[in-house]
């Protein structure tokens, strides 16, 4: 299990990049550039081949960061993200197996959710952080600014179709902690190996923090 965890994924960073890894050798200088941007929080979506050994990767190579593995789907996959050193987990839904797996990893989760009834089904089994996904499509934040008058416990991470444009609005609202997004790490940055760009956007995405 990892040594140091954080007591909220919503709270690290005003924007939490979604990163998809074609190839685990991306990882480290990525993240890096993530870092140094001002992202620590990085979800390494288990998309791909190489998502488990980046994930290993960036626990094991760059200080600073706090990896997690995101598109956790199956009880199954739980124990091997934590193992190969996430620090959190998300998932874009739930079911009462996948969140008994969560809550018996021992570390933070957002567990995805998309109607009040989803949210009301957590708050009851004491989980009061979750990822709203997909975010834009769900309703936006006409959806979850109406979820903060009858469910005030309950913050989000909402992720799914936002934009640097769109973000601040959701940080604005007072149920929601941070988002969820990809634009910071553009894929032909990527690709091209551009992690000067990648920090660039990374550290636009860190100030949007400060317009609340």
């Amino acid at each position: 299990m990892p040594e140091s965890l954080p007591a909220s994924v919503l709270d690290l960073a005003p924007v939490l990049p979604v990163v998809v890894l074609q190839d685990a050798a991306d990882a480290v200088p990525l993240a890096r550039a993530l870092v140094a941007g001002g992202l620590p929080a990085i979800e390494v979506t288990l998309r791909t081949p190489a998502a488990l050994a980046g994930l290993r990767a960036i626990a094991e190579g760059v200080p600073g960061a706090v990896p997690g593995a995101g598109t956790v789907i199956t009880p199954e996959q739980v124990a091997g993200c934590v193992a190969a050193g996430a620090r959190f987990l998300v998932s874009p839904g739930w079911t009462d197996g996948l969140l008994t797996a969560m809550t018996s990893a021992g570390v933070p989760f957002l567990p995805g959710v998309s109607t009040a009834s989803e949210v009301v089904a957590l708050l009851e089994r004491g989980v009061s952080e979750m990822k709203f996904f997909p975010a834009q499509a769900a309703g936006g934040t006409a959806y979850l600014r109406s979820l903060a008058g009858p469910l005030p416990r309950a913050r989000f991470c909402p992720t799914g179709g936002i934009t640097p444009e769109s973000a601040p609005e959701y940080l604005n609202l007072p149920n929601v902690g941070c988002v969820g997004g990809s634009w910071m790490v553009p894929s032909d940055a990527v690709a091209a190996g551009d992690w000067p760009r990648i920090e660039r956007l990374a550290r636009e995405a860190a100030t949007l923090g400060a317009r609340r």
